[in-house]
């Protein structure tokens, strides 16, 4: 069984040498690497012409969905394994993927560990990152950057969405649940993740899936769920019994997170400390983002 690496970049130039590092570090090596460039400026390209076993695609202007198609169609290989460009890969992630294809999967579901330099990366992690313990084979849905699959299934799916700039992963796993490929889940199939490191670059990060989810249709009971919780909210703060309530609702609602981040801050007492707020803030936080990012979402696609 011969497997093809893919990946997309765009200026990633501080870490993409550690990614090939990585990719030269797996126990089962893939038989091809192809990697597309969307138009990067900062000497990633040159990195990626002189590294050894490394097929370049240059695409400028490609979105991340019209990237990975391209870098699928110039794969040779019938089994796709995917990964982002900025991620460093655990040495046995393609070994584990490999062998839940070899064993019948259709699409091979691998994980992603956050990985966090200071309080706020360790809050954002704690919000939108299970512990691998929380999973559930059947509902998971794979990201791209730690995923294998053949291409019959991709083929069989439609493929990544060109048309969709941003969700695309997301878009695909709903079509394979939808027509029912066999999709099986290593959690220890772990693909390390860089958190995005400011306010403003998480913002536009969920600000585009959930614009995303709405231009493609996705998740519409999720997003509703959100805009009546928040409303309600609203109401509760009207008047004093109703902030015991929501005091007690915004408690359960934050314990799972908190916990998460009590793990990601262990033996800093004072950080955990102050996890106990940061993580609700975040949680609010990147909630307006995707509320926002979702009518932006629908009011394109209604002018579309």
């Amino acid at each position: 069984m011969k497997i093809s690496l893919i990946a997309t970049v765009k200026d990633a130039g501080p870490f993409i040498e550690e990614f090939l590092a990585s990719v030269a570090a797996q126990t089962r090596q893939p038989d091809e690497i192809v990697i597309v460039d969307g138009g990067s400026t900062d000497g990633t390209v040159d990195t990626l012409r002189h590294a050894n076993g490394v097929t370049l695609v240059e695409e400028p202007g490609a979105n991340i969905s019209q990237g990975r198609a391209r870098a699928i169609a110039s794969a040779t290989h019938d089994i796709i394994a995917v990964s982002d460009a900025d991620c460093v890969l655990d040495a046995d992630w393609l070994e584990r993927l490999a062998k839940l294809i070899e064993d019948g999967a259709d699409v091979a579901m691998g994980f992603y560990r956050p990985m966090v330099e200071n309080f706020f990366q360790a809050c954002s992690a704690a919000v939108h990152v299970p512990d691998p313990r929380e999973l559930n084979e059947a509902k998971f849905m794979p990201s791209s950057r730690s995923v294998a699959f053949r291409r019959l299934a991709y083929e069989a799916a439609g493929g990544y969405p060109e048309w969709l700039a941003i969700g695309e992963d997301m878009y695909l796993n709903h079509r394979w649940r939808e027509i029912g490929m066999q999709m099986r889940l290593d959690p220890q199939a772990v693909a390390n993740w860089r958190v995005r490191p400011s306010v403003s670059s998480t913002w536009k990060q969920y600000f585009g899936y959930a614009r995303g989810d709405a231009i493609a249709k996705m998740w519409p009971k999720r997003h509703a769920a959100r805009f009546a919780t928040y409303g309600t909210v609203v109401v509760l703060c009207a008047f004093w019994p109703g902030r015991v309530l929501l005091a007690i609702g915004a408690l359960t609602y934050a314990f799972r997170p908190v916990r998460r981040s009590f793990r990601l801050l262990s033996g800093e007492p004072l950080k955990q400390a102050g996890a106990v707020a940061g993580v609700p803030a975040m949680m609010a936080f990147t909630d307006v983002a995707k509320m926002a990012g979702y009518v932006s979402g629908l009011l394109h696609t209604r002018r579309n």
